[in-house]
């Protein structure tokens, strides 16, 4: 009876042995991977270098320029603009015959926080955003809304520049 139970302690021992998992990567997904690293690292860069690369640093300084729609109607000309984070206060909005400039700043309040930043994205300053339009404007008669952070400017095109429909004979 002795031998049995060292049998069945042993069997027990046995299958709670962990084997550590492994994925197995082909060596194609190996060589893209390779390549992936050395062109998002770049040449001038060996891998053992622990220097961020430029499109690691970029963010740190570009400025956030707000993304605009401009809609050609019949008309008029729309502009849509997102400017979350700056008030109504801190907008200037300009228009000449075919451009539209929007100009803004987020306020930077001196604040000390405690701590030390582990990430830090949010961004303050100032941008200015020049946008071509489809067609001559008359900006004598342009108006602008702004509410809940989207700027919306709408120009009143000139008559000679309006959209038409010519017939086909």
């Amino acid at each position: 009876m002795a031998k049995s139970k060292k049998k069945a302690i042993s069997k027990k021992q046995k299958s709670k042995k962990s084997v550590p998992a492994q994925q197995t990567v082909s060596p194609l997904e190996l060589m893209e991977r390779r390549f992936d690293d050395f062109f998002s690292r770049g040449w001038m860069r060996p891998s053992h270098w622990d220097i961020p690369s430029f499109s690691e640093l970029m963010p740190h300084f570009e400025t956030k320029l707000p993304k605009v729609d401009v809609i050609d109607r019949d008309k008029e000309v729309l502009v849509r603009a997102e400017v979350p984070g700056v008030d109504k206060k801190d907008l200037e909005v300009s228009a000449t015959e075919n451009s539209v400039t929007i100009k803004g700043s987020t306020r930077h309040e001196e604040k000390e926080e405690k701590g030390d930043y582990y990430r830090s994205e949010i961004s303050r300053g100032s941008f200015s955003r020049t946008v071509g339009l489809p067609g001559e404007v008359n900006t004598d008669k342009a108006k602008a809304k702004f509410k809940d952070g989207v700027l919306e400017l709408t120009i009143p095109k000139v008559a000679h520049a309006r959209r038409r429909t010519v017939t086909v004979e």
